[in-house]
């Protein structure tokens, strides 16, 4: 059974002048405006000609005449002008209004729960959103140009039926009935796009995927060395060969509503011409009547083809906009504000993991099961593991990135889903294994904002990471700028230099619990020892919760726990942990062989 929108048109309709009326009130002014002045113009245009005969029919004086056909010229004039003159300053509002709502989702993209983010229906909205707000053309904009069509086009046909019910209502009988066959054949078959969007949804993602990659510089060598550029173009012809049939039974669809439009229109048009034209027989019409009447029935032909046409226009942006609407109101697992504050945000307290288990998303697997955990006030807590076992998980779940499926996380006794979660995240700093360099300065990358940074902070945190010699060897140094995706002559650092700017950001935040996941993973061995070695002053009279794959790198620390199979398997230190000769001695034998290391020297 395919799914309804959310939202109809007319709702739809009402949020984007609610939207426009708080960024643009101009845009909706213009419409009704422009609307106005177009509708006048047509009528001042179908009374020209038979004013005029009806004038000379009359046989008024020749001085009469020049003065009626300059008024419906000076008319027409002043109209086109307003017009001209609207039409040239409405682009930029509408855009400006477009940019507002791509604001809108930006920020609830940004600020919704992390485990939407594993969402996969919240990913698919997310991903149609940007066909309703890419361009002029984009529902967001282009809809504002069809609701000033459509108010015309309604001012229109009440101008249009007055003339017409003077002549005889059943040519607006007809009119009317073939126009609404034509527009419900219309709008059937115009949603086949929403109606298939997951299939075309699919597609598009796979289309874009290796497009992405095709381009992405980490990628290039890969391709290079594993030969896979003829793979990829098998992958991208295979699924734009997928496209192409969709857009093929698309495009039959459409042919098929044309053709119904053709055959409708032909008998809407001659039924009118012929009834009208018995009509002047019979009644013997003047010569200005007939003209009258007969371009209005042309022109009410067209009004409500028009209408009725626009109408499956509206019809289809409005599935696109209960698209945004639907991505903006997705529901929230959890509240960002409102809840029991937190009573000292700059000292670190006990957090507990009671009976947690957790499950993604459409997944049939829990990630951890039954785990209990504390991370006890000011402890430098290692937690290491096989790839898979569940350690970043369990991060997310200490951070409030995640809340359990089962059991709770509670922050000082207190389960963490009834605090101020924007509150809550103040007391972390975190540098995780993938993490987001922004196309701004040193500076602004490691403050993360751009006024009132502390400079000398700045600096301090920089070389407690050890990049400092690497920051100021730039020829604009903390002022440099990173990403050249939007800055041509930025600066790219290494793998193991953003990480320590990375770290460097995390220490700037000064929060009272410090994360860190896999920080040092692209760090060569002795680069990662100097980093570790300077730890304990970073994390001083904090909480720090360490994961690391390099067992040796987390000696140092309060206690390490081993997860395995989404369960604390060992809990220690080093030592205990070592004289157990359990799962982690076996592993750290193994890693300590591997760099050459002796377990005597441990």
């Amino acid at each position: 059974m395919k799914k309804r929108p959310k939202y109809n048109a007319w709702q739809n309709t009402c949020f984007m002048i609610k939207t426009a009326w708080k960024h643009e009130k101009q845009v909706p002014i213009v419409c009704v405006l422009l609307a106005i002045l177009f509708v006048g113009s047509q009528l001042t245009e179908l009374y020209i000609a038979p004013t005029i005969i009806a004038a000379v029919e009359q046989k008024v004086p020749l001085a009469s005449l020049i003065a009626i056909i300059g008024a419906f010229v000076l008319l027409l004039a002043v109209i086109g002008g307003v017009q001209s003159y609207l039409g040239a300053n409405t682009m930029y509002p509408r855009v400006t209004l477009r940019l507002a709502i791509i604001s809108m989702l930006n920020k609830k993209s940004c600020e919704t729960s992390l485990i939407n983010k594993y969402d996969e229906t919240f990913q698919k909205l997310g991903g149609k959103t940007d066909e309703s707000v890419n361009g002029n053309n984009g529902a967001a904009e282009a809809i504002w140009n069809t609701l000033t069509i459509v108010l015309r086009n309604i001012l229109g046909i009440g101008a249009y039926v007055s003339i017409l019910l003077s002549v005889h209502p059943v040519i607006l009988l007809v009119i009317l009935a073939t126009s609404l066959i034509g527009f419900f054949v219309n709008r059937y078959c115009n949603s086949y796009g929403y109606r298939h969007r997951e299939e075309l949804g699919d597609i598009e993602r796979k289309l874009w995927y290796i497009q992405g990659r095709e381009g992405d510089h980490y990628a290039a060598k890969d391709i290079r060395i594993f030969g896979l550029g003829n793979w990829l173009e098998e992958l991208y012809g295979n699924a734009l060969d997928a496209f192409r049939a969709f857009q093929l039974r698309a495009q039959k669809v459409y042919l098929l509503s044309n053709l119904a439009n053709l055959l409708l229109t032909f008998f809407k048009n001659g039924f009118a011409y012929a009834f009208l034209i018995m009509q002047v027989l019979q009644d013997g019409l003047t010569a200005s009547q007939f003209l009258l009447y007969f371009t209005a029935v042309s022109g009410a032909s067209w009004w409500i083809g028009d209408l009725l046409g626009t109408l499956t226009t509206l019809h289809t942006q409005s599935l696109d906009l209960s698209t945004v609407r639907e991505f903006l109101e997705y529901p929230e697992p959890y509240t960002f504000a409102g809840g029991k504050p937190i009573e000292n945000i700059k000292t670190p307290s006990e957090i507990r993991l009671e009976n947690v288990t957790f499950r993604y998303p459409n997944s049939d697997k829990n990630v951890l099961q039954n785990l209990n955990l504390t991370l006890h006030t000011g402890e430098k807590l290692a937690i290491v593991g096989l790839n898979g076992a569940g350690k970043t998980t369990l991060i997310l779940l200490l951070c409030g990135l995640l809340d359990p499926t089962e059991g709770r996380v509670a922050y000082d006794g207190t389960d963490i889903r009834e605090l101020d979660r924007k509150q809550y995240y103040k007391l972390f700093s975190a540098v995780f294994q993938r993490f987001t360099v922004l196309a701004a300065t040193v500076a602004q990358n490691v403050a993360q904002c751009k006024d009132g940074i502390d400079r000398e902070r700045v600096k301090a945190c920089i070389a407690q990471a050890g990049l400092t010699s690497k920051i100021e060897s730039l020829q604009d140094g903390y002022d440099a700028f990173l990403n050249r995706e939007v800055y041509e002559e930025a600066t790219e650092l290494s793998g193991g230099e953003t990480q320590r700017l990375m770290l460097a950001r995390a220490l700037y935040k000064n929060a009272p619990i410090l994360i860190l996941d896999e920080p040092t993973a692209a760090l060569d061995p002795i680069a990662e020892s100097e980093i570790y070695e300077a730890y304990n002053e970073m994390t001083e009279g904090k909480s720090a919760v360490f994961i690391s794959h390099r067992l040796a790198s987390t000696r140092f620390c309060d206690r390490i726990i081993l997860l395995e199979n989404g369960a604390v398997a060992e809990s220690g230190t080093h030592r205990e942990l070592m004289d157990q000769k359990g799962r982690y001695a076996e592993l750290f034998a193994v890693q300590s062989k591997y760099y050459g290391e002796e377990e005597a020297t441990a």
